[in-house]
């Protein structure tokens, strides 16, 4: 495993920032991942979309293992796809570190995540914002991470959900109600401007693609990001 306790875990930090590459040059990603690298960010964000569970087709296990040939930094890898159970090992044997699937494109969540487990990744799982936040109970005490989408999944760039905030409020009850020590990470719409909020209504680790890469000055944006 690459994951260390000092990478995975916040220990001083107040939250972990993982630069999504879906919003990076894709004529450029192995820049895209040497920038994360240097910097203050603690993980990759790779998103992976095969045009049927999301309108979209981004990239698969041959750039993920072609990206994990430069990187050091944990691959936080989210899957946006259907039978995402098919592919665990293919992940795994690509570089994923911590591999997330969709509540709803898994129809035997459980089993999805011990197959994670078993495979040596950490566990994840993603939900949309329309998705009830009490859906993941059953599962929420064998999680290493829930990926809450903060955006309608798909597309980066799009308009932060305000909702979102509440939506942590209530994982953060569930997650003590159920003694689960799973990271809350926010996937969409993450900026300057709402990172901080985002931190202090609960948030552990924060995606940010656009407001990272599309920056004039992408490592200055991460610098920032960090200290929210």
């Amino acid at each position: 495993m690459r994951f260390r306790s000092a990478q995975y875990l916040r220990h001083t930090m107040a939250h972990l920032l993982a630069p999504s590459l879906l919003s990076a040059d894709f004529a450029n990603l192995q820049q895209a991942v040497e920038l994360i690298e240097t910097s203050e960010a603690a993980w990759h964000h790779l998103d992976v979309m095969d045009g049927v569970f999301v309108p979209n087709i981004t990239f698969g296990m041959p750039v993920i293992k072609a990206l994990r040939k430069h990187a050091r930094k944990p691959f936080d890898v989210h899957l946006m796809i259907v039978r995402p159970e098919q592919y665990i090992t293919a992940f795994r044997d690509a570089g994923a570190d911590l591999l997330s699937v969709h509540l709803e494109a898994s129809t035997h969540l459980h089993r999805t995540v011990q197959a994670i487990k078993a495979a040596g990744m950490k566990a994840g799982v993603a939900i949309n914002p329309h998705s009830r936040v009490d859906l993941l109970e059953d599962v929420l005490a064998d999680l290493d991470l829930v990926c809450m989408m903060s955006v309608n999944p798909g597309f980066g760039g799009q308009q932060f959900i305000e909702r979102t905030y509440a939506r942590i409020a209530a994982l953060k009850e569930l997650r003590a109600k159920c003694g689960s020590k799973a990271l809350i990470e926010i996937d969409g719409g993450v900026s300057a401007e709402n990172a901080g909020k985002l931190v202090a209504a609960g948030a552990d680790v924060l995606v940010a693609g656009n407001s990272v890469f599309g920056a004039a000055d992408p490592r200055t944006a991460i610098r920032t990001l960090v200290g929210a």
